[in-house]
């Protein structure tokens, strides 16, 4: 039975779904009933999609054996791609950081995917970030240049001076993203043109 006053009245299945979509980021109670009781008035295809959809969600995708990224095979598109700068990685956040800098259409080189940044209120240091992967892939890649494209707030200022001092001893330039990006923000919601000009304005980090 669920414990949300708002389902009182309800049959458990439904309350269940809300309770659900209730979980999802960005998704209040309200809204939850609204997707609940569309899927409910909708042809049956609709919900039978939406629940394959999820089930290969978790069952056929896995994280990239190169940079990290979210992918359906041992390696991600971006990393196969052949005509993809090999020396040049960007390292972001997390994969909508990715798809964020993917759009502006103008970058041509790799990324690496952290998955987070460095909160100790949370208990998240360097090591449960990849981090050290990023390290190993500088020296077995043979990298020229790293990147830093973690969000322009507090936890990802932290954690680009960090991924500075692990690489400071392997030679490879590290850069950081130009400061035209809105401070606070998140890297998947800046526009694309301000992250050309940020991408183009990158300035090595001391």
């Amino acid at each position: 039975m669920s414990s949300n006053p708002l389902n009182q009245g309800l049959p458990p299945t439904v309350a269940r779904v809300i309770d659900s979509f209730s979980r999802l980021p960005g998704i209040g109670p309200k809204t939850a009933s609204r997707l609940t009781f569309f899927l409910l008035r909708s042809p049956d295809e609709v919900s039978r999609t939406l629940a394959e959809a999820l089930a290969d969600l978790k069952a056929k995708t896995q994280l990239c054996s190169v940079c990290y990224n979210i992918t359906d095979s041992d390696v991600c598109s971006i990393c196969a791609d052949q005509r993809r700068d090999k020396n040049l990685v960007v390292v972001v956040e997390e994969p909508l950081d990715l798809v964020a800098i993917e759009r502006t259409g103008m970058y041509k080189g790799r990324y690496h995917v952290l998955h987070g940044a460095i909160r100790p209120v949370e208990g998240i240091g360097p090591d449960n970030l990849k981090i050290r992967e990023l390290v190993r892939r500088v020296d077995e890649e043979h990298i020229d240049e790293v990147i830093i494209a973690t969000n322009p707030n507090t936890e990802g200022e932290a954690t680009a001076f960090t991924i500075q001092r692990y690489l400071a001893n392997t030679g490879v330039k590290v850069t950081r993203l130009a400061r035209g990006l809105p401070t606070g923000s998140d890297l998947e919601y800046v526009d694309s043109l301000t992250l050309t000009r940020a991408l183009q304005g990158r300035s090595e980090m001391n």
